[in-house]
C-alpha cells in the first residue's frame, strides 16, 4: 500500500516562486508541497496565476525567482530528469484528431523511449485505466470531449509518472463528464499513490479533494482539507469560503 500523504517526503517543492509580466505580477513568492497520495486543488479565479503556475512547472516559462524540486530534482538544474517525473494534462486539447487513440498514444510513448511491446503494453493498461479500450482503433476527432479528455490523462499516466498535473481538465465538458473525470482522478490517486495537482476555477469539482489551494492574484489566500478552509471562513460550503477569500459576492447576494 502507497504511503499516505502525511508519511511520505513531498514528491514537489515549490519555494518562493514569482512571475512578472511587464508591471503584472503573476505569482508572488508562492510556496507549495505536495505529497504522493494526495489530491491538492489549485482553485483560483481566471487571471490567479494558474496558468502561469503550471506553465513554469512544465518548463514552458522561467520564474523570475524562486524554485521547483521534484523528487529531489531541481527543475532549473536538472529539467530532464525533474520533467520525467511528470504526467501532465494541458489545458488547451493535444490529441492529434487525424490520428487513431493508438497513434497518438505510441507517438507520446517513443518520445519516452517506449517502443514495441512495451509500448503496446503501456498503451493497454493507459487505456484501461480510464475505461477506453474500445476506442483503440477510433479516430481522435470521432470521441467525445470528455473521452478526448480521458484519452489525454490515459496518455498522461502512459509513463507511472510520480507527478501529475492537469490544468483545468474539465474545461468545455458537461457536468457528467466533469464528475466522471474527477471521480476517475481521485481513485488513481488513492490507488497509485499519485501527488496530484488539479488546477480550476470551478469550486464545485474539487470539493472531494484532499487539499485546497486557493490561489488569488497570484498568491496563496488560504491552504488546506476544505472542511478547514470552510471552518476558517465561514458559510456552509467551500464556494461561500472561496467567494468571501477572493472578495466576491455569489449571485443574488450583492448589495
Amino acid at each position: 500500500m502507497p504511503p499516505t500523504a502525511s508519511q511520505a517526503a513531498p514528491a514537489v517543492v515549490i519555494d518562493a516562486l514569482s512571475k512578472s509580466y511587464g508591471k503584472v505580477r503573476a505569482l508572488d513568492g508562492v510556496s507549495l508541497a505536495l505529497s504522493p497520495g494526495q489530491f491538492t486543488a489549485l482553485l483560483g479565479p481566471n487571471g490567479a496565476g494558474k496558468s502561469t503556475l503550471f506553465q513554469i512547472l512544465t518548463g514552458l516559462f522561467v520564474a523570475d525567482s524562486g524554485s521547483v524540486q521534484v523528487l529531489g530534482h531541481d527543475l532549473a538544474r536538472q529539467p530532464t530528469r525533474a520533467l520525467a517525473a511528470m504526467g501532465i494534462v494541458f489545458q488547451q486539447p493535444s490529441l492529434d484528431l487525424d490520428l487513431t487513440v493508438e497513434q497518438n498514444l505510441a507517438y507520446h510513448a517513443g518520445l519516452h523511449g517506449l517502443a514495441g511491446r512495451r509500448a503496446r503494453d503501456a498503451i493497454a493498461e493507459a487505456l484501461a485505466l480510464f475505461g477506453q479500450e474500445g476506442a483503440r482503433s477510433q479516430r481522435a476527432r470521432t470521441l467525445s470531449g470528455g473521452n478526448r479528455r480521458k484519452i489525454e490523462m490515459a496518455r498522461a499516466l502512459m509513463t507511472e509518472p510520480a507527478v501529475v498535473l492537469l490544468d483545468e481538465p474539465t474545461q468545455g465538458l458537461d457536468p457528467a463528464s466533469r464528475r466522471d473525470i474527477v471521480e476517475h482522478v481521485a481513485r488513481l490517486t488513492r490507488e497509485r499513490g499519485l501527488c496530484v495537482l488539479w488546477a480550476t476555477h470551478i469550486v464545485s469539482e474539487v470539493e472531494g479533494a484532499d487539499r485546497v489551494v486557493v490561489l488569488h492574484k497570484g498568491r496563496v489566500l488560504d491552504d488546506g482539507p476544505p472542511a478547514d478552509i470552510v471552518a476558517r471562513h465561514g458559510g456552509a460550503a467551500l464556494e461561500d469560503a472561496f467567494l468571501a477569500l477572493t472578495g466576491r459576492e455569489p449571485a443574488g447576494r450583492a448589495a
